[in-house]
């Protein structure tokens, strides 16, 4: 089904100043408006008023990423977003603009550039008090756990809404279009901590997406002795092999074969399942050594059969990695030092006013795009 844009609607509304707010923000932002399943456009909208412990920032770049452009189709209806009409977008950099009450009490101040993720989590559940927020137990009360971009409306805007837990110190060395890819990079150096990547392991990705991409390096930031990249897109293949990955073309013969052929026979140590769709997961859970680990981001829109047999009789392990939990940190000094490449994996800009266009350069497989930068 086309992905339909329709004409910008001017806005009306005025939205309060907020405490602490610069004295000229406007009552309106230009947002995406993600309207129906395949359907939206850009419109003017109130700017959103920071509360106790958020902050209003001003969006300078926001990426695409593949949740996106699955919200935009609508293929998890009623639960990301929760209903329609609905602003996507969760990947993102900016500056503080507005500090509702008590956030100066962080240490935040107005111009303080950041980066921004998805998860705004309770802080006070078990999950969250062992430091894993991305598994928060009060997941969906918006009062209590928001997950910006997903129930709660995004970046894809002038300015976005968050509360602190959500927003980190952007270095100065690094740009807003850097900054827009970091939650991605905490994604993927999550999942390779997810896999318990170790010096001197294979490790095998499916997928050479962005996330795929930044974590082959969060492997080599482990100490993984090789990377290969599986991918089915030529020119993705083409990409993994410029930044020095080895890759096989899933396209032809038996990937996970080839893959054991290049290790002796044995199989890959770890496989990092970033493409999510079935047929990956089952050729990751093929191709993994005797007593190997698969940890999956990607997520599937349909179901999966596994080889329940091979997973049981080879204490084969497959784990879920979900976002990042602290990574975010973490991360940054990596991206800093050239060691997760995200400007590697940055192929194109646009203008929030072209989300159409860049939509389609993201599902064009010939287009080359890996992680498309909105800039509003």
């Amino acid at each position: 089904m086309p992905i339909t844009p329709t004409a910008p609607t001017p806005g009306t509304s005025r939205a309060p100043q907020a405490g602490g707010a610069a004295p000229e923000l406007p009552a309106t932002m230009t947002a995406l408006v993600v309207l129906e399943p395949n359907r939206f456009e850009i419109r003017e909208v109130p700017v959103p008023v920071p509360g106790p412990g958020e902050v209003l920032a001003r969006v300078r770049a926001v990426s695409i990423c593949g949740t996106d452009a699955h919200l935009v189709r609508g293929d998890y209806p009623g639960f990301w977003p929760p209903s329609f009409p609905f602003t996507p977008g969760h990947e993102w950099a900016g500056d503080i603009v507005a500090l509702g009450p008590g956030t100066d009490l962080y240490g935040w101040r107005i111009g303080d550039r950041v980066a921004g993720t998805s998860h705004d989590a309770c802080g006070v559940c078990q999950k969250c008090v062992e430091g894993r927020y991305n598994l928060c137990e009060s997941y969906g009360v918006m009062e209590l756990h928001r997950q910006y971009g997903h129930n709660f409306p995004g970046a894809d805007a002038t300015y976005v809404l968050h509360g602190v837990k959500a927003v980190f110190r952007l270095p100065d060395g690094l740009s807003y279009a850097e900054g827009a890819v970091i939650d991605p990079a905490s994604i993927a150096l999550h999942v390779a901590n997810r896999a318990g990547v170790r010096p001197g392991d294979v490790v095998a990705v499916t997928g050479a997406g962005a996330i795929g991409l930044l974590a082959g390096d969060a492997a080599l930031v482990r100490g993984a002795a090789r990377v290969l990249i599986l991918e089915a897109n030529p020119v993705r293949l083409a990409k993994a092999a410029q930044m020095g990955f080895e890759t096989v073309d899933s396209r032809s013969g038996d990937p996970a074969a080839e893959v054991r052929a290049r290790t002796g026979g044995l199989g890959a140590d770890i496989v990092l399942e970033c493409a999510g769709v079935p047929a990956t997961v089952q050729l990751a859970l093929a191709m993994l050594r005797r007593g190997g680990r698969c940890a999956a981001v990607g997520i599937p829109t349909k179901g999966v059969d596994i080889d329940m047999q091979r997973l049981v009789l080879d204490e084969l392990e497959l784990v879920g990695s979900r976002a990042s939990a602290g990574e975010m940190r973490q991360v940054m000094p990596l991206v800093e030092q050239g060691r997760i490449r995200v400007r590697d994996v940055t192929t194109h800009h646009f203008a929030l006013s072209d989300y159409g266009l860049a939509l389609s350069t993201f599902h064009d497989p010939t287009s080359g795009a890996i992680k498309i930068i909105i800039e509003p």
